[in-house]
């Protein structure tokens, strides 16, 4: 199995164990990225509300790069799929806009390639059976709440995601990796990420919401797919008297996989998750 692979630029700085774990699941898995030669940024979260023609052209010009390969576009990062997913839709469905993006972009939209976030292909196209089948850690007595955030599930009629007020795909992942993956009403709830600059003490009341009701869930760590959330809950824990780790799904994938480089990409995280992984046995 094959797709074309857009990292993104979080997960160049910031969300680099993303990008790592990501990469390597993906290879222990069989399943082949190929990174988008001369990918650009995809505007999030400054193009959008600046100037919509840019906020389009940008994701635009990485989906002409996919198109001439000719795979389906994997995207890992929440942000970046929502931008290019989105820009694909208007594309996909407006003559007015297809025309000017071509002009702009200089290229032929064909929409023979699909916009996929990487959570998408993994229970979608490879399947959580294949998945399971290949676990050799399974990661038993760690207690999980599942978050997606905004951008994986909205709008809902451009992502068709999952189910957009109660989407189900990354537990079962999980819950296939062996863990267990707790219900609680805040999977789809905004932390704030946006606003982190301009209006901290809001994000922080949003953040601490989260983090709260993950608390009160009785679980050990959130799992998520989105470095923009990941930063977020990771940095404003101080305000809120907790230290509840946050995993990116693929790092969790790579842990049950029995994958040696765990270890490393635990070591980038702003709060230590191996303290928790060795209380459960995990490492």
């Amino acid at each position: 199995m094959k797709f074309s692979y857009y990292p993104g630029c979080s997960l160049e700085a910031t969300a680099k164990e993303y990008d790592l774990s990501a990469r390597a699941a993906c290879q222990a898995l069989d399943v082949e990225l190929q990174e988008l030669d001369d990918w650009v940024c995809c505007g999030a979260t400054s193009a959008h509300s600046i100037n919509k023609t840019l906020s389009v052209s940008l994701p635009a010009k990485n989906i002409a790069i996919a198109q001439q390969v000719g795979h389906d576009l994997v995207i890992p990062c929440s942000a970046c799929y929502n931008m290019l997913k989105k820009a694909d839709h208007h594309m996909r469905n407006d003559s007015d806009v297809r025309g000017k993006m071509e002009e702009i972009v200089d290229f032929k939209y064909t929409g023979d390639v699909n916009v996929l976030s990487l959570l998408e292909a993994m229970v979608n196209r490879l399947g959580i059976d294949n998945i399971a089948q290949k676990v050799v850690n399974p990661l038993k007595d760690l207690k999980v709440v599942c978050y997606y955030g905004c951008l994986l599930v909205r709008p809902p009629e451009i992502t068709h995601f999952d189910r957009d007020e109660n989407p189900e795909s990354m537990d079962n992942l999980v819950k296939s990796l062996g863990a267990t993956v707790i219900p609680w009403s805040y999977k789809t709830d905004c932390c704030g990420a946006n606003l982190g600059l301009t209006s901290s003490d809001v994000v922080q009341g949003m953040v601490g919401r989260l983090l709260d009701a993950a608390k009160e869930a009785g679980a050990d760590a959130i799992v998520t797919s989105c470095p923009l959330c990941h930063s977020n809950l990771e940095m404003r824990r101080k305000e809120h008297g907790t230290d509840l780790p946050v995993f990116y799904f693929t790092e969790l994938m790579g842990l049950a996989l029995g994958l040696k480089d765990c270890t490393n990409w635990f070591s980038t995280h702003l709060i230590d998750p191996r303290p928790l992984l060795r209380s459960v046995s995990l490492i």
